[in-house]
């Protein structure tokens, strides 16, 4: 009986392993399960991908130090978090900015935009910095408390950080907010299957 149980325990904690490591891949981008950041390890909470039609724009990665599955979580989530995008085509920076200000628009107040404008403002200018992302590329978008948001390309940082948890909690919920800019990707960021 004992041993019975203890094949079925095995079996179950290799079932459960393999779904943990397969949570991790999406279109054969891996995405590390736990990652450092500013002093703190975090963990890969989801992953998705933003598509329209038939065209795949990136992969993304959501890290945080613990779990979380809905947005308010997320948002609530104390410490350093990531957004990392895997780039799965060739895109300018004047992209990315008109998306990021699409997304923030379509989740924010007209009050909260009028907040974050002169610092939206210099986020575009770290976003320019970039010119032009290219298939294979990695771009983060971190959170570092006292910091602020961070752009990086590559592992590079782009541009001085810009300070405001409101700032990049408004850039998260272009990813899981009421209104994302994808909504399959918004589950597997919220470690559901898409």
């Amino acid at each position: 009986m004992t041993s019975r149980l203890f094949r079925r325990f095995a079996l179950l904690f290799t079932l459960l392993c393999a779904a943990i490591a397969q949570a991790a891949q999406i279109e054969g981008q891996t995405f590390d399960e736990r990652i450092q950041l500013a002093g703190s390890e975090l963990r890969l909470n989801g992953v998705g991908m933003r598509a329209v039609a038939w065209f795949k724009g990136y992969t993304a990665g959501l890290y945080l130090s613990r779990p979380a599955r809905d947005a308010a979580q997320v948002i609530a989530a104390p410490g350093p978090k990531r957004v990392q995008m895997r780039m799965m085509r060739e895109a300018g920076a004047e992209v990315f900015v008109k998306a990021f200000h699409g997304g923030i628009e379509g989740n924010s107040s007209e009050g909260e935009r009028a907040q974050l404008a002169e610092r939206m403002a210099a986020f575009d200018r770290n976003m320019r910095s970039l010119v032009k992302v290219k298939q294979g590329d990695i771009v983060d978008l971190d959170y570092v408390p006292d910091r602020g948001l961070v752009l990086s390309l590559n592992g590079r940082v782009s541009g001085e950080p810009v300070p405001g948890e409101d700032l990049y909690a408004a850039v998260l919920k272009i990813f899981v907010g009421e209104r994302p800019v994808d909504k399959k990707m918004k589950v597997g960021l919220l470690g559901g299957t898409t």
